[in-house]
């Protein structure tokens, strides 16, 4: 698989170059930065393994023994050197101890800075978002960014409060250009130097995913970034990079990452006038995916399109920290849009504290400034952010247990199990009621799990905004999605409308099910309410 990553330079007299770099298998690229030359591949990748559960503990001490590293505990993720991963996977596979092995995505770049233009290029996008006469809060929801890392030691940033690492940032001079840009936009303070972030008081958290020379990341530190980031409390994880091919280990972190209450931003790409691939993590569920406007307003043309696009930011000729020339510069790119809608979705959680991280994302989309084709589309989303807006803007439904796309993902006995959302009916418990939202790219289904009671009636009544379906699976149902969708369906109820019944009469013995709240092809999203009850008949 390729990498991209693009730098574009605002000024006409200089001509948009792009950013080559060389990948094993596949990799991840910071979305925006200087441009550079390809280097030459060292060596061959590393694999990443998911233990099964009922295996990390016997595979452990034989992992250990092979010089694996531990990516995260709890995910059951370990990092195995090519020699290692040769002789032990096929053993671990033959026994069923493994989840999934993947070649470790990593990438390697050179970066180059540009002469910086003069202060007075100022920042123009603080009106088109809505924040000009808006003072932003004190320090409150934090921002962590998984990036090459923040020069702390920066004008910028030096004696800022609230600047917090997570592990150990490269040092100056040698990684961190791509994040001290970024984390700029986000929080460079006003402190009479440089230019000021959309939240100068925020919270800043910075993960330094950048390996060797400060300039390549791999998806084990990616994920391991994100997973701190969980851990450390709910934040706005903003991640600039990209890649057109699916990671699972970076899409595992971001599933533990909302469960835990995190909010999950990233650039949509810098493709959009070279076809718009498919890019990761932008295209995976619950991930709010931030395109690139410039000064007139318009969607760049190299922001990358797609249906997972949920709202536009600037990103075109703006102003950043560089930590190469501990200066300033112009710079273009999706890496740059990104965390202005982090900062804004940090700024909206703090002063609404009483939010989800879904209720924030929701907020952020339905209160964007619609631009280009009227509603939606693949290029803007909802339309350009607007800050005041979404300050005003009343409370969507919450979506509760999220996520819950699939039955693993809600199935005590499922690998990624990870939201513990619990049963909506119970033996004890026979009805149940339930509000939530659906989203054909967001959030393309909920699944529930409940209880069917022996010799029961179930009936599933759905009320929803636009057209909504139901779906009934039995407990060893393997998926929801796709060509095993048939497998294990006990019921569906797929009228045209906005109600939806579905009626199933259980046999002789009590058991577990799961009810899938989805769309019909053609239904962009919905808000819905559910409820669930169960008859039995009376003994004689």
């Amino acid at each position: 698989m390729r990498l991209r990553e693009d730098l574009r330079h605002p000024l006409p007299v200089i001509a948009p170059t792009r950013l080559l770099a060389v990948l094993s298998l596949s990799g991840l690229a910071l979305v925006g930065v200087p441009a550079a030359a390809a280097l030459p591949l060292a060596e061959p990748p590393a694999t990443l393994v998911r233990l099964a559960a009922d295996a990390a503990c016997s595979e452990a001490a034989g992992l250990v023994r092979a010089g694996a590293h531990e990516v995260d505990g709890p995910l059951r993720l370990w990092r195995l050197e090519p020699e290692a991963a040769e002789a032990l996977v096929p053993g671990l596979r033959a026994r069923g101890s493994l989840v999934f092995a993947q070649k470790e995505q990593t990438y390697d770049v050179a970066a180059v800075t540009e002469t910086p233009d003069p202060l007075q290029g100022d920042e123009w996008w603080r009106a088109q978002i809505g924040i000009d006469g808006l003072t932003p809060p004190g320090p409150g929801v934090p921002v962590t960014i998984v990036d090459s890392g923040v020069d702390f030691s920066h004008p910028e940033f030096a004696g800022r409060a609230d600047t917090v690492p997570l592990n150990e940032q490269e040092p100056p001079g040698i990684g961190g250009e791509h994040g001290t840009s970024v984390a700029s936009l986000i929080a460079a303070p006003l402190n009479g130097v440089g230019v000021v972030g959309i939240y100068p008081r925020a919270i800043l958290r910075s993960w330094d995913a950048a390996k060797g020379d400060g300039t390549r990341l791999e998806s084990s530190e990616i994920a391991g970034g994100i997973m701190a980031a969980a851990r450390a409390g709910r934040s706005v994880i903003n991640l600039s990079l990209g890649s057109d091919s699916r990671d699972l280990a970076i899409e595992l972190a971001v599933s533990e990452a909302v469960a835990t209450g995190s909010l999950v931003v990233a650039a949509s790409g810098n493709d959009g006038d070279r076809g718009s691939p498919l890019g990761y993590p932008a295209a995976f569920p619950h991930v709010t995916t931030v395109a690139a406007t410039d000064r007139s307003g318009a969607v760049s043309a190299f922001s990358s399109r797609s249906p997972y696009v949920d709202l536009a930011a600037p990103g075109n000729g703006i102003l950043v920290a560089s930590a190469l020339g501990r200066n300033w510069r112009p710079t273009s790119g999706t890496s740059f849009s990104s965390p202005l809608v982090a900062g804004a979705a940090a700024w909206l959680w703090t002063a609404r504290p009483e939010l989800t991280a879904g209720q924030v994302a929701e907020v952020l989309r339905r209160s964007a400034r619609d631009i280009g084709p009227p509603g939606r589309d693949p290029a803007s989303g909802f339309g350009m952010l607007n800050v005041a807006a979404a300050l005003a803007l009343p409370a969507p439904v919450r979506d509760p247990f999220e996520p819950n796309d699939d039955i693993d993902e809600v199935n005590p006995n499922g690998d990624r199990y990870v939201s513990k959302a619990p049963a909506l009916t119970t033996p004890s418990r026979r009805s149940a009621r339930i509000g939530g939202r659906v989203d054909a790219s967001e959030d393309p289904r909920d699944v529930h799990r409940v209880w069917l009671p022996a010799r029961g009636r179930v009936t599933a009544t759905l009320t929803s905004t636009t057209d909504g379906d139901l779906a009934l699976y039995n407990a060893t149902a393997p998926s929801a999605v796709g060509r095993l969708a048939t497998a294990g369906r006990l019921a569906s109820a797929a009228a045209r409308g906005t109600t939806e019944r579905l009626r199933f009469q259980n046999g002789p013995r009590g058991r577990w099910a799961f009810v899938v709240v989805k769309l019909p092809a053609g239904t962009l999203d919905a808000t819905y309410r559910l409820a669930l009850t169960s008859t039995v008949p009376r003994a004689r």
